[in-house]
């Protein structure tokens, strides 16, 4: 329970109306009762915030009510993500090694540590203070995970994994996996070994059922404070930079080196050896087989600059028009016309 002072305080906005108003609960403007607070980044979803029947509602616009005390910040979505931990706290795990875990002589883990049930911990593994291992996770010989990481259920590492600081990684990960490395020799594919590692840096969001293999040869790199969405794949010697973000079921193929700040959309396909600028956006489900330089927008597939693959899409959306008249314009000769040359 906060009072709408402790809120803003902690928010550092400012309250109009009751600051001793005592708050139980966070929901939206549908499902809001007493006690509650809501939230509204416009005209229209104040309206319903001050209709409903939460007791406070957290502003950043112009707006005054005599029903309902405000709170009253420099951005309301981002007051909403910081606000919300404070009614919803993640569940806390003791520390210790469930009866039901393995783990080598060797391995090193922090006492403050939880390991969950059924977990597996290789040789010379390094896990940090305040780690969570929720079940079910196999870590391989010598990987290091950073202090205040969690692991929810079934997540992978593979040898050599280095995991960075208040890294999450969600159910059914696997990090390490070998690439997809293969020669075609004497009438079969002979498979390359894969011997590098990865390396996630701090702050990184990785989702569930996501796949980053490990190097052939060094690391494969996701940067500090990137997030990965669900379902992605990213092959060996990738390098991802410093918080970019990336969309659910992205593909990323080998060798491929990603600037800071871009953002991957829903889909993308990007081919290997590339090189993907600082904050670039691709749009969804584009393929990607150029450099994209730094700063740019693509979209298609194959991708272009937005405004190139924007005009073509136009066109095409004339294209039945223009045959129409062509048509025409042949019964007026009373021939058809000849088809065009290549370069016309």
């Amino acid at each position: 329970m906060f009072t709408t002072a402790e809120i803003a305080k902690e928010l550092d906005g400012e309250v109009v109306g009751d600051g001793s108003l005592k708050l139980t609960g966070f929901a939206p403007a549908t499902a809001a009762r007493p006690g509650d607070l809501t939230f509204a980044e416009n005209e229209t979803f104040f309206q319903k915030a001050e209709q409903s029947a939460a007791s406070a509602i957290l502003i950043d616009g112009p707006f005054t009510s005599a029903r309902k005390a405000l709170i009253r910040v420099a951005n309301a979505r981002i007051a909403f993500a910081r606000v919300l931990p404070l009614f919803f706290p993640e569940r806390a795990f003791a520390p210790g090694l469930d009866p039901t875990a393995v783990a080598a002589p060797s391995a090193h883990i922090d006492p403050t540590a939880h390991i969950g049930p059924h977990c597996v911990i290789g040789e010379k593994v390094n896990i940090g203070p305040g780690v969570v291992l929720q079940g079910g996770n196999h870590i391989g010989n010598d990987c290091l995970i950073g202090a205040h990481s969690r692991l929810f259920p079934n997540v992978v590492l593979y040898d050599q994994t280095q995991i960075g600081q208040r890294v999450r990684i969600h159910a059914g990960a696997v990090i390490g996996s070998d690439g997809f490395g293969y020669v075609f020799d004497s009438g079969l594919h002979r498979k390359v070994p894969q011997v590098g590692h990865v390396i996630v840096q701090d702050d990184v969001e990785i989702g569930a059922n996501v796949a980053i293999d490990r190097g052939a040869l060094g690391p494969t790199l996701i940067g500090k404070g990137t997030k990965i969405d669900n379902l992605v794949q990213i092959a060996h010697n990738v390098s991802i930079g410093e918080h970019c973000l990336v969309v659910a079921q992205v593909g990323v193929a080998g060798s491929t080196k990603i600037g800071q700040y871009t953002t991957l959309a829903g889909q993308v396909g990007i081919t290997g050896h590339l090189k993907i600028g600082n904050k670039v956006t691709i749009a969804a489900q584009s393929g990607v087989i150029h450099d994209v330089p730094d700063g740019s927008k693509w979209l298609g597939s194959p991708a272009q600059p937005d405004r190139q693959a924007k005009r073509q899409m136009i066109a095409l959306q004339h294209l039945p028009d223009l045959l129409r008249r062509v048509s025409e314009l042949e019964k007026q000769v009373g021939k058809p016309l000849p088809p065009s040359k290549p370069n016309d």
